[in-house]
């Protein structure tokens, strides 16, 4: 009898060594390290540059721009007439005659002529238009005005995106508290500005622009004509121009020169800026625009 218990005794004490050699060896489920997968890496978050300017519309109309409340001021109806002959030009009957028609380059001959103010003020103008948006961009990348006109803070612009700094237009292309407008600043100063502007990415950037939105007008801001390459490269992707000449002081030869160093494509007007002409009711008057119809 002792003998079998003994022997029992015997056989429980190995089987439990065992049992305890195993759970040592063997942790359980919750304790065995796993064989690490390799986690396909997590691609960062694209953070956006484009807070929209905030622009001050009480500063605007005290400095003589257009406002957006659609009051019968004369600067007002002074910007109604010019960008009507420009939105039935972009959309109507002649738009099939021009090379992106809804896109209006504004320059003068010389500096100091008022293109950036007239360029401002039509895209204000514009941007209060029920059915219309638009985009306002700086190409002045020898004196950009644009932002400073609109009392902004200098932000990353075309250059920036020409030079590759920047990956996405859409990081230059910032939004405003007016909602059918956007800007486009020009960005830094940079030695290559003829070259990065007569380039494969910013004729494709135009296009884009041009083609994206058939409701949108582009009003872009270059420099002045006269003994500036770069105008006459922007000048191969409007279909519309507005030259600004200051009365009294623009000369017709400046002018004729002008004329010759845009496309003979391009519906091409006036603006006359700083001229003072009392109407019956004694308001100032803005200046004037024709368009010369192309055959």
């Amino acid at each position: 009898m002792r003998s079998t218990i003994e022997k029992a005794l015997q056989k429980q004490r190995e089987a439990q060594a065992l049992k305890k050699q195993q759970s040592v060896s063997t942790p359980p489920d919750s304790a065995v390290a796993k064989p690490q997968t390799e986690r396909a890496p997590v691609a960062p978050v694209r953070v956006s540059e484009t807070e929209p300017f905030d622009i001050d519309f009480q500063r605007l109309t005290e400095n003589g721009l257009v406002t957006m409340d659609g009051g019968r001021t004369a600067i007002n109806e002074e910007y109604r007439e010019i960008k009507r002959k420009l939105i039935k030009n972009a959309f109507g009957p002649l738009s099939k005659t021009l090379n992106n028609s809804n896109i209006i380059m504004v320059t003068s001959a010389r500096p100091s002529e008022g293109k950036t103010f007239t360029a401002v003020n039509l895209a204000l103008s514009i941007a209060s238009e029920q059915d219309k948006t638009v985009l306002l961009v700086d190409a002045d990348v020898l004196k950009p005005n644009v932002l400073n006109t609109f009392g902004l803070e200098g932000r990353k612009g075309i250059v920036e995106y020409l030079t590759g700094e920047v990956d996405d237009i859409a990081d230059v292309l910032y939004p405003t508290n007016a909602d059918k407008l956007k800007i486009i600043p020009a960005g830094k100063s940079h030695h290559s500005t003829t070259e990065l502007l007569a380039s494969r990415k910013m004729h494709n950037t135009v296009d884009e622009f041009a083609n994206r939105y058939p409701d949108r007008i582009v009003i872009i801001d270059t420099p002045p004509l006269i003994g500036i390459n770069e105008t006459a490269i922007l000048a191969n992707f409007a279909g519309q121009a507005v030259v600004v000449v200051e009365e009294g002081k623009s000369k017709l030869s400046d002018i004729r020169h002008s004329v010759d160093r845009l496309s003979s494509n391009m519906a091409i007007g006036f603006v006359v800026n700083k001229s003072i002409v009392s109407d019956p009711e004694g308001a100032g008057y803005y200046g004037y625009y024709y368009a010369e119809d192309q055959d």
